[in-house]
């Protein structure tokens, strides 16, 4: 089988076990907002049993392959397992208009993200009948993870002080983080990385820094780093010193094999990253206690 994005492929790994096999389309630091698939990953697409993707329009350049291997296949978007009333606008907006699109980053948001697992489990029940139960029994399982994560999450940041409360990124992937976990989040770029930033934006974000006296910003694993140094550079134009937070994973894991390359562990190192900071109590170790050196400095 096959999965897209590494949120969606570990997601799967989690639930199936070692009764699965998953082949992952793009892999550490890798954003899916540009990536088009070689021919290579056509072939693997084609010729998998099943494909599992986020869906959202997040594999904008897939979507064409994908609707084509759906006519003959299973071909399933675990986002529509979500309840759209907790879909966030592209915009930003808390609620999903009409004519809006999505936001396809809700992974960020891990009750949200919880909710696609059990459709997972629903469909690799019908591909393996024999084995179920025990895909559903390891849903429950890994959904009771995720809901003692989730609540980690909303319990660290609850000690950021308020003012700080400011997560500025480099684009709009971090909203229903932002929602689930009590952040004010600015992206420099919009929801697509495809877009660009310009100096008014830069100048916007600036002024925010200083009015919140927020010294930390974050850059993302999957995006060049250019314009947070933008930003940094606009601050100490001001007298305003600005240093990086540390580095987010935002549409793409860490490495394979590392517990960064885990959902659980991306979550806990951004949760946890951020926490520390922006000035919050982070216990050693993170949620799991397997980051290294993500405590609150002493």
């Amino acid at each position: 089988m096959v999965a897209t994005v590494g949120m969606v492929a570990d997601l799967v790994r989690q639930v199936g076990g070692d009764d699965v096999e998953v082949t992952q389309i793009c892999g550490a630091g890798v954003d899916p907002h540009l990536y088009k698939p070689t021919t290579d990953d056509v072939r693997k697409i084609q010729s998998a049993e099943i494909v599992f993707y986020c869906g959202l329009k997040l594999e904008g350049k897939m979507i064409d392959t994908l609707e084509k291997v759906g006519q003959t296949k299973p071909v399933i978007a675990i986002t529509d397992a979500v309840d759209v009333a907790r879909l966030r606008s592209a915009g930003g907006e808390e609620t999903l208009g009409q004519s809006a699109h999505p936001d396809p980053h809700l992974w960020n948001d891990v009750s949200l993200w919880s909710q696609c697992v059990p459709l997972v489990a629903e469909e690799l029940g019908k591909l393996k009948p024999e084995l179920a139960d025990k895909f559903a029994e390891a849903a429950v399982a890994y959904q009771a993870e995720l809901e003692k994560l989730h609540a980690y999450g909303q319990q660290v940041m609850a000690t950021v002080p308020e003012k700080s409360r400011l997560l500025i990124t480099s684009h709009d992937a971090f909203s229903y983080f932002g929602q689930a976990y009590g952040l004010e989040v600015q992206g420099i770029q919009g929801i697509s990385t495809e877009s660009e930033a310009g100096l008014r934006r830069i100048n916007e974000l600036v002024d925010l820094l200083i009015e919140r006296d927020v010294r930390s910003v974050f850059v993302e694993s999957s995006v060049r780093p250019k314009n947070v140094e933008a930003l940094m550079e606009g601050a100490a134009q001001r007298g305003h010193e600005v240093s990086t937070g540390g580095v987010l994973f935002s549409d793409a894991m860490g490495l394979a094999g590392t517990y960064e390359g885990t959902y659980v562990g991306m979550l806990d190192h951004n949760l946890s990253t951020t926490a520390a900071a922006l000035g919050g109590q982070v216990p050693a170790g993170g949620f799991g206690g397997k980051l290294g050196g993500k405590s609150s400095p002493k």
